[in-house]
């Protein structure tokens, strides 16, 4: 009979080897061991494949960029010509002393301080210049700029395309060899409009006064002379000389500061020719009616006095228009104003270019030919008779630049066009942008016979009474076979005087503006002297200096 088995039976857990538990244990380890290092090799395997095939060209790139360097060779600068083809600013090229020095282009100005403001100067191109650059050849850093000027004016064109050199280098990143060389391509070259002889005469003829030239050839408008005086050296902008630059821009004669385009004068006298070509063309007077000059004219309790009659205690009795402008009679044009208005003064003041900037494209000022409504916006007053008085004779709130009136004179030199004036040498005649000042045949040659008659003896341009210089076609004739005699020719003139009033308790501005000769104008020149004093004593003589030079020259 089979026994029974027990229902519980005490296990006997002794009898589970230790090792069973370490085996299982293990292989978890090794499971989990596995699995890491599969994960790590995978994702090892992933990024070698992003870092080889992905992105790989950009890292050889990278690479490349790391063995070559590239090194800038900046272009020539365009050079700078005047009308005769003298050099006035050029380049020499500096020395590169080892494989990657940037080869710079160095910029020697040759013109004396007279050419200064029409050349400009470089400097560094800052942060706004490299953000606004307009040119089509941009800028890159460390590249120098044009600063006022032609240099700023035409930067574009002068400035060159950049060469460049390729360097290997090794992995300490010295040199190896130059792999390639791109020349640079230099900046075109301009033959500008300013006669440097001329320009140079000017500039001395002021003697170191605050002042300004300004003379055209009338047909085209080209720029012969534009002189600012005192002048600067664009050569301390370009040697970085601090200490240089640093005086010339703190100097109290402002010496950055172009009088000729930038300068904002009452024009004086010269201001009448213009006036009396509005009476005539708007039908207030005519050129043989006459006035009485009694010395002064009254506006309420105001007297306002001709020059003459301040000066010397005489009058220039009955006056016509020709008359007016040889005298520079005050009274005739004080009456011819209150005639005309200031609306009628200002609108023919702007057919002759005054109020609006000449177009010249360097730096300057428009001027201004006031009127009531312009001194009720501006000084919030009204306007008075007599500020028509001042107005009518160039005076009060009335200003204008050299180059400006220089342009209106123009236009009784040349038929009666006003040209745009330019700065750059002119093709041909017909290289010109001229429009007609809208007034009649009789009234160009009356005003013509007026400014005749200012440099004749009665007028107030007597530096110019029997104006002549050496006849050089023809300069010597013999005598005796041994003595030679100096040969004269005798040149007729336009011109007008004008004096200006200036600061309280200073002299006044000294005007001049002439053509020449009055047959056949070749050239137009205005002279002013700030706070110079009379502008027959002073401005007359300095352009009777150039107009001498100019018609002795023989080449």
């Amino acid at each position: 009979m089979k026994s029974k088995l027990p229902i519980f039976e005490k296990g006997n857990y002794e009898s589970i080897s230790v090792e069973t538990y370490s085996t299982g244990s293990n292989l978890r380890l090794l499971t989990i061991y596995a699995f890491l290092v599969l994960s790590f090799f995978l994702v090892a395997l992933l990024r070698l494949f992003h870092l080889s095939v992905v992105k790989g060209s950009y890292y050889q790139a990278l690479a490349s960029d790391n063995r070559l360097k590239e090194v800038v060779i900046e272009a020539p600068r365009g050079s700078i010509f005047d009308r005769k083809g003298i050099l006035l600013a050029g380049n020499t090229n500096s020395e590169v002393t080892d494989f990657f020095s940037r080869a710079n282009s160095y910029r020697v100005y040759y013109a004396s301080e007279s050419a200064s403001h029409v050349l400009g100067y470089r400097q560094l191109a800052d942060k706004t210049d490299l953000q606004n650059d307009p040119c089509l050849n941009k800028l890159k850093l460390g590249d120098k700029t044009g600063k006022k000027g032609i240099e700023q004016l035409f930067d574009c064109d002068l400035r060159g395309v950049h060469g460049q050199k390729m360097i290997e280098v090794d992995a300490l990143g010295s040199p190896v060899r130059v792999l390639n060389i791109v020349p640079p391509i230099a900046g075109k070259e301009l033959h500008i409009s300013i006669d440097s002889m001329l320009q140079e005469i000017a500039y001395k003829s002021l003697g170191g006064r605050k002042g300004a030239v300004a003379g055209i050839k009338p047909s085209t408008g080209e720029v012969l002379i534009l002189t600012s005086s005192p002048g600067f050296s664009p050569q301390i902008f370009e040697d970085s000389n601090s200490e240089e630059v640093k005086k010339t821009i703190s100097s109290s004669d402002k010496k950055l500061f172009n009088r000729a385009l930038e300068g904002n004068y009452p024009p004086g006298s010269t201001f009448k020719m213009f006036v009396a070509a509005a009476g005539l063309e708007e039908g207030v007077i005519r050129s043989e009616e006459k006035i009485l000059d009694k010395g002064f004219i009254e506006a309420g309790p105001l007297k306002f006095h001709n020059w003459y009659y301040l000066e010397y205690g005489k009058t220039d009795g009955e006056v016509d228009l020709i008359k007016s402008l040889q005298r520079s009679n005050d009274i005739y044009y004080y009456l011819l104003g209150a005639k005309l208005g200031p609306d009628r003064i200002r609108r023919w003041a702007e057919l002759f270019g005054f109020q609006n900037k000449t177009g010249i494209g360097l730096n300057e000022v428009a001027g201004i030919v006031p009127s009531a409504f312009w001194k009720e916006e501006t000084l919030k007053t009204k306007w008075f008779l007599g500020d028509t008085y001042n107005l009518s004779i160039g005076q009060g709130y009335v200003t204008a630049n050299p180059l400006q009136v220089t342009l209106a004179t123009s236009v009784f030199a040349n038929g009666g066009y006003y040209c745009q004036p330019k700065i750059l040498k002119s093709a041909s005649e017909k290289d010109k942008n001229c429009r007609k000042v809208p007034m009649s045949e009789d009234t160009y040659k009356v005003i013509r016979e007026g400014m005749l008659s200012v440099c004749v003896p009665g007028g107030t341009g007597h530096p110019f009474f029997n104006f002549s210089v050496k006849d050089l076609s023809n300069s010597f004739k013999e005598q005796d076979n041994s003595n030679s005699t100096e040969i004269k020719k005798t040149i007729s003139v336009g011109c007008k005087t004008g004096t200006a009033e200036s600061q309280l308790g200073k002299k006044p501005h000294a005007w001049f503006t002439i053509f020449a000769p009055y047959e056949d104008p070749e050239i137009v020149l205005t002279v002013l002297v700030e706070e110079g004093g009379q502008g027959s004593e002073v401005a007359a003589p300095i352009a009777k200096e150039i107009l001498e030079a100019y018609f002795e020259r023989t080449e």
